[in-house]
């Protein structure tokens, strides 16, 4: 039996099996074949592959420096946000570092020490709590396998199958589909672009450069057409003055955003989440790679007294996380808002003006 089972080897996965490793047996599980060069994995993470200032810091409080093939071009540090209906343009100086996140979450995983047992290319068909502890069924490379945890770990996202079999209840974030698609394109603008339109999300969309391509996206309701509201995008931008080349992939995922601190879980039973499997994303940005690193510290903060009243002391490590996701979402009043937007935006508080 393994004393903790870690489903999803992205950052917040990585970064407990790191932390508990040499401390209690541990196995961490990912559908993607993180051991296999980034350019054979079959599944890709929807993700705009920027690191914040709040994932840097916590990369600089783990002591950790990124490889330099994570890294691609631009660098950005300008954020050109733009009120659709309202035709209003301001820049915004926020250094983020441009990564190729499929190389990050494979540099994260190769960070994992050996006496972890790793089963990547494997996914979680189903769990139930067994006893003290969680029967899990995977299937991946080598067929079907049962393996039992004392506790399983949500580290598998937005759609996270820990959080609907074990741990579901309780008031759950907004949802909606992030859908964007790669273009090949000779020169791009160095900003990442933030769009408000309220007649295709109350939420936000998005155009990123990235090494010869440029990422367009948004996050829309599942339930409105995101596709269609994809596509209506895409002329507004092409209205714009957006000339987009080749596509090159498209690729969508579902995103959670908590509207209020309830939203949130860590967990029940046997079954903890970290990252967005418990709702731990920005409700103002969408960013969530220093949530899944900060909420996976605090857990195994918490098992390092051991298994018995774990969840407790993982909910009191993550006070600091709920304050911050409450203050977030005050901000967001102030973002989403259109008239409050249109009242910053025409102020020009803490806005740059390009040479």
């Amino acid at each position: 039996m393994y004393d903790v089972a870690i489903i999803g080897a992205g950052p917040a996965g990585s970064t407990l099996a790191r932390m508990l490793a040499g401390r209690c047996r541990v196995l961490l599980v990912d559908r993607r074949t993180l051991d296999s060069p980034a350019e054979e994995l079959p599944y890709r993470k929807c993700c705009g592959g920027l690191l914040a200032p709040d994932a840097q810091a916590m990369l600089s409080r783990m002591g950790l420096g990124l490889p330099r093939d994570v890294l691609v071009g631009p660098q950005l540090f300008v954020v050109r946000t733009l009120d659709i209906p309202g035709r209003l343009e301001r820049y915004y100086q926020r250094h983020y570092i441009n990564i190729d996140r499929e190389k990050f979450d494979r540099w994260q995983a190769s960070l994992v020490p050996g006496d972890v047992e790793k089963r990547f290319g494997w996914l979680l068909r189903g769990c139930e709590a067994e006893g003290e502890g969680v029967r899990l069924h995977l299937a991946g490379r080598g067929g079907a396998a049962e393996e039992r945890a004392r506790v399983v770990v949500g580290a598998d996202g937005a759609a996270s199958k820990v959080r609907k079999l074990l741990a579901a209840g309780g008031e759950t974030p907004r949802a909606y589909m992030a859908v964007q698609q790669w273009f090949e394109i000779k020169t791009a603008q160095p900003y990442f672009s933030v769009f408000f339109d309220p007649g295709l999300t109350d939420f936000y969309c998005w155009t990123i450069p990235k090494e010869g391509h440029i990422i367009v996206g948004g996050a829309f309701f599942p339930r409105q057409g995101a596709a269609e509201r994809f596509e209506r995008l895409k002329e507004r931008l092409g209205g714009l003055g957006y000339d987009f080349g080749k596509s090159v992939r498209r690729e969508g995922a579902l995103l959670l955003r908590p509207t209020s601190v309830g939203q949130i879980s860590v967990g029940r039973g046997c079954a903890a989440l970290v990252g967005e499997a418990a709702g731990w994303i920005s409700p103002s940005s969408a960013e969530g790679l220093s949530y899944a690193m900060r909420s996976a510290a605090a857990l195994a903060e918490a098992l390092k007294d051991g298994t018995r009243g774990f969840l407790g002391r993982y909910s009191e490590n993550t006070a600091g996380l709920r304050r911050n996701i409450f203050l977030k979402n005050l901000k967001s009043g102030f973002i989403f808002g259109p008239h409050l937007r249109m009242l910053v935006m025409r102020s020009g508080i803490m806005s740059e003006e390009i040479l």
